[in-house]
């Protein structure tokens, strides 16, 4: 195949040079300048020995490389309709997007899901339906009997995303968002950065790094009460979350890469520029449950009493209730739990770590809500569910699982113009926002961006509201397992609250 393949170029650049020497024009020399380029990139392909695709079929298989890097855009692009899109389909990227615009986002001519599908899941309406303009619950005070600095968030916040997984244009425009339309920002583990600091509130959260509230030790990041002090008192800081996993890569610890590890993101995080930086799979500040609890209530006074939260992917369910055992008996426990989903989310990690790793959502919500019952904690304890929630409905079911208040990250950084080109781990989104390529983050004007950060989340509250007022119910907060239904069988439909809980 390589001979035949080289002889069919040779020969088409013969007849080219052929056709210039009899019509020299510049459309034939164009002809004969690319076959002549062509034939010498196969000649290079063919005695090349690094690969062995190539040296085969030269040229040939570059057309098949081509197409391997690119194919998660020819996919997006040009195959996948509205609702088989991974991770997020089309119409949930579209119903972001509009509302960021402040565009029309109502549809005509009926749903696109399959109804009578095994696992459709809808709510039930009221004939009786309420005033959506009347319904409340759409804000959450945070902060039990432990806690003196009570704070007051939105049932919807942005999730954890660190300042060098973004760039600094995405964290600013995210946080001003939050500040216009009055909801958290979670700063993620990297630490933070002058970029958090633009007025919106933060919640600041403690990875097993103790980037921002730690240092290393004859290479160990140890936590550092003074430089945690510094950064948790700062009154933007509004709740404290110190993460165990989270649901990209559970047991692993986060991953910088790199490329994206630069001087200015170093400093922030006291590590050295221009490498990969791994978080610890654990924390070194304790090694067991009572020992965490210990440090709850260290964090939480070194902080001033503010809400002091833990974050982590359901995992071994005798270890969670074991847990949740210590905090009963103890009479100490933190003041939320993130529960985040096995599923994964913005963070780069390794392929099995995403898929086959930690408990999903849905069954870890319930897992912990369950918990909470029986050890007589929920009154104290709020829960953030974790785990591409887009649209109303996604935070409804939510919200009826057991959770108090909903994280979001993917659909912020649509709101901010992602494109889900999937490049987030490599320094080359396109759109500037998760990226350290300074030219690309140029290309995110955050003047523009932040407010439709605002416009989005604004908008998705107001979905909720809806949704709540057809139910039929006055307040967000009364929100139950029993309103949302799912098809199990072909004609079968019960409530998730049959499904879950008895």
């Amino acid at each position: 195949m390589r001979n035949t393949i080289l002889t069919i170029l040779f020969g088409i650049t013969v007849a080219f040079g052929v056709l210039v020497y009899f019509i020299p024009q510049i459309g034939t020399i164009i002809l004969l300048s690319i076959s002549g380029l062509l034939s010498l990139i196969a000649i290079y392909d063919s005695i090349q020995t690094k690969h062995s695709l190539l040296r085969a079929f030269p040229l040939v298989a570059r057309l098949r490389w081509l197409f391997e890097e690119e194919r998660d855009k020819i996919q997006q692009y040009f195959i996948e309709d509205n609702l088989n899109g991974t991770p997020i389909n089309r119409e949930k990227r579209s119903v972001v997007y509009q509302r960021a615009k402040l565009q029309k986002d109502t549809v005509p001519f009926g749903t696109q899901h399959n109804v009578y599908s095994k696992g459709y899941e809808f709510v039930k309406h009221s004939l009786f339906p309420k005033d959506h303009h009347h319904i409340n619950g759409e804000k959450v005070v945070f902060g039990s009997d432990k806690c003196t600095q009570k704070y007051e968030s939105s049932i919807i916040n942005i999730s954890a995303m660190s300042f060098g997984s973004l760039s600094k244009n995405a964290i600013m425009a995210l946080n001003q968002g939050a500040k216009m339309d009055g909801f958290a920002h979670n700063t993620g583990e990297g630490g933070i950065s002058p970029y958090h600091l633009q007025g919106g509130d933060l919640i600041f959260q403690v990875g097993t790094g103790y980037f921002g509230a730690g240092k290393s030790v004859d290479g160990k990041r140890v936590f550092d009460d003074a430089i945690f002090k510094e950064n948790a008192t700062r009154p933007e800081v509004k709740m404290i979350e110190i993460k165990f996993s989270q649901g990209a890569k559970p047991g692993h610890g986060g991953i910088l890469p790199a490329k994206k590890n630069t001087p200015e993101i170093a400093k922030i995080r006291a590590v050295e520029p221009g490498t990969q930086v791994d978080s610890p799979p654990s924390h070194s500040a304790f090694s067991d449950f009572k020992g965490m609890v210990t440090f709850i209530d260290k964090v939480r006074n070194l902080s001033g009493g503010k809400p002091v939260g833990i974050k982590f992917c359901v995992g071994n369910n005798e270890e969670i209730e074991e847990m949740f055992k210590t905090f009963s008996e103890a009479n100490n426990y933190p003041d939320f739990i993130s529960v985040d989903g096995g599923e994964g989310g913005t963070g780069a990690a390794p392929l099995e770590f995403t898929n086959y790793i930690g408990t999903p959502l849905v069954e870890g919500l319930v897992f912990v809500n369950k918990l909470l019952v029986k050890y007589k904690l929920k009154n104290n304890i709020r829960v953030i569910a974790s785990g591409k929630a887009v649209d109303a409905f996604d935070i409804v079911k939510y919200l009826a699982l057991g959770a108090d208040a909903v994280g979001m990250a993917r659909s912020f950084m649509l709101s901010l113009g992602c494109i889900q080109a999937r490049e987030c781990n490599l320094d080359t989104c396109p759109v500037g926002v998760a990226t350290q390529d300074a030219s690309l983050v140029e290309a995110l004007v955050v003047e523009k961006k932040n407010v439709r950060v605002k416009n989005y989340h604004n908008k998705t509250v107001a979905a909720v509201k809806e949704m709540t007022a057809a139910m039929g119910i006055e307040s967000i907060a009364d929100i139950k397992p029993s309103q949302v239904y799912r098809r199990r069988k072909d004609e079968e439909i019960v409530s998730l609250e049959e499904v879950y809980y008895k």
